[in-house]
């Protein structure tokens, strides 16, 4: 049995080569480049730009059945399979998201990949990186500062102190902060009200800076946030205060696009970051168009399993950018299976080819789902050295009773090597041409019809609830020429329904709406349903008791 060392001391082993020989493999000239130290730089929007005319390469998404705590490997395989292409001699770039410090910090980990499947330098990609999440919070509490100030000096917009929906955010999970009073001491620190803050990768900054392609763009965006309303439900916005311009002027740098390099070095963007429970969970387009230009074949990933990530990805990010995948890879492993299938996470390293094939319905419908976009899929199983032949053996006939290939992949212990086979499949896959890739729902469908859209088609519930209050917000939005945006549900990533300790392929529920609310920067309309939350908390033992530095000032503990 070969032994992995640690996330963290693998990439401390690794040797990274100079950030300029990186960009060199996509033709990309040293002066299109903005240095972060060696091994990170930003690549200039003039350079974005330029490539403009070149003919767009292939795009692969890579998802994941339904997450649980034995892991499925979505990102590492995202990576892992950025090497196996380049390894089978294809000129292929990764796209990920930035991690967010409250999950490095709290339960889930970071999000560079694992084991010899990792983005580089690892322990800045999961901590501050290039600051970009650091200027999306500050552009974010800069409009939370410039409203409250506009209350304390005379209000002449009339804003509703009880109608204000913009919080404050911070980038890292604090429970306490989720409902506050703001304003008390009296009347030199400002006008009392509730309030609250979110988590950095929830705020509205943060969808629109992934999904504006110019800085024009991005300060039209940021223009159109609304804050609050009037007593007369009239909505104030951003530009209403004046702040879109010097918010924009705080993500100027931020926009670029992120260039690093993957264990193997071969290069990755990561850039941009949203949570894809709570909102629209994929990187940037900036990134995603860049790659796209400059390489045959672009690899991205979008959060939590295919029900949230993918679907936000093919319906938010896709619809508003115009782009059309080529492959989907969906991502499962027999652990997760064996989970699906009824088993306790202590007993996962027995074989149980039974439960494999009981947990199966749950990939079954994921695939069922994404053949439903007009995507080829192919299904990658990211092999633990606990799975046996024959667990693997249930999975890979069950693929091919549904006429999809399943591939096993083993990146995690063997890097690009262990994705060879897997890249070549993607490859043949695309070489088909049968993506005919469509969206889930029209632009003018009403909100409710695309919420019972997503809720019946992807999660398979057999309707929603949506009370007199929030049928009442719908019918307020659609007057307001809100209509035609898309949905973005904010629900929970372990399970199809609402209820997370359901999993495998739930039958029979119904899907709660609790509110709903417009992101009109955004463009499109947030859903939330369950117990979900925009502030995260930590759990009972938070990541950060274990993440220290030794007197070399070499960090441990983080992964």
């Amino acid at each position: 049995m070969k032994v992995v060392p640690s996330d963290i001391e693998i990439a401390q082993q690794a040797t990274m080569l100079p950030i300029e020989q990186v960009a060199a493999r996509l033709d990309i000239p040293v002066d299109a480049l903005e240095h972060y130290g060696k091994y990170k730089a930003k690549v200039g929007l003039d350079y974005f730009q330029a490539q403009e005319s070149k003919p767009i390469g292939k795009l692969i998404l890579v998802t994941a059945i339904t997450p649980t705590p034995a892991g499925e490997g979505k990102t590492t395989t995202t990576v892992g399979l950025g090497d196996g292409l380049n390894r089978i001699g294809k000129r292929a770039t990764i796209c990920l998201r930035e991690p967010s410090l409250g999950p490095s910090f709290g339960m889930k980990g970071g999000a560079a990949g694992g084991g010899y499947a990792q983005v580089m330098p690892m322990q800045d990609i999961n901590l501050h990186f290039t600051g970009d999440f650091h200027a999306i919070t500050s552009a974010h509490n800069l409009l939370s500062a410039m409203s409250d100030n506009h209350l304390h000096h005379g209000n002449a917009l009339g804003i509703d102190p009880n109608r204000i929906v913009w919080k404050r955010v911070m980038d890292m999970n604090d429970r306490a902060l989720r409902q506050t009073i703001v304003g008390l001491g009296g009347i030199s620190n400002g006008v009392s009200r509730e309030s609250g803050f979110d988590i950095t990768v929830a705020s509205e900054v943060m969808a629109i800076f992934c999904l504006s392609q110019t800085l024009l763009e991005l300060r039209e965006r940021l223009g159109r946030i609304i804050i609050g309303y009037t007593r007369e439900k009239k909505p104030i916005t951003a530009a209403d205060l004046k702040a879109n311009g010097a918010m924009t002027v705080l993500l100027r740098d931020a926009l670029k696009p992120n260039l690093v390099q993957t264990l193997e070095n071969n290069p990755a963007f990561v850039h941009g970051g949203p949570f894809a429970n709570i909102a629209h969970g994929c990187n940037s387009v900036l990134a995603t168009k860049l790659s796209m230009r400059i390489s045959d074949y672009t690899v991205t990933e979008a959060g939590f399993g295919a029900d949230l990530g993918a679907e936000k990805f093919l319906d938010i990010k896709c619809r508003q950018a115009g782009l059309k995948p080529d492959a989907v890879v969906l991502v499962a492993t027999v652990r997760a299976l064996k989970m699906h299938g009824g088993v306790d996470k202590k007993e996962l390293k027995t074989p149980n080819a039974a439960a494999v094939e009981r947990g199966l319905v749950n990939l079954e419908k994921h695939l069922e789902n994404l053949r439903g976009y007009g995507l080829p899929v192919v299904v990658a199983i990211n092999r633990f050295t606990a799975d046996t032949d024959e667990e693997f053996a249930v999975i890979e006939k069950h693929c091919a009773m549904l006429g999809v290939k399943a591939v096993p992949a083993t990146h995690w212990a063997d890097g690009g090597a262990g994705t060879e086979e897997l890249a070549r499949v993607v490859v043949e896959t695309i070489d088909q041409g049968k993506s005919n890739f469509k969206v889930l729902y029209p632009d003018d469908m009403s909100l409710e019809d695309k919420i019972r859209t997503v809720a019946q088609k992807i999660y398979g519930a057999k309707d929603i609830v949506v009370s007199a209050k929030v049928r009442a917000k719908l019918s307020e939005l659609e007057k307001g020429g809100f209509g035609h945006l898309p949905v973005c549900m904010a629900k929970t990533q372990y399970s199809f329904s609402t209820d997370p300790t359901l999993r495998g392929r739930p039958t029979g529920f119904d899907v709660e709406i609790r509110e709903v609310k417009i992101l009109a920067g955004a463009g499109f309309v947030v859903v939330l349903t369950g117990e979900i939350m925009t502030m995260p908390g930590l759990p009972k033992v938070p990541a950060a008791e274990s993440i220290n530095i030794d007197d070399d000032g070499i960090v441990i503990g983080l992964f």
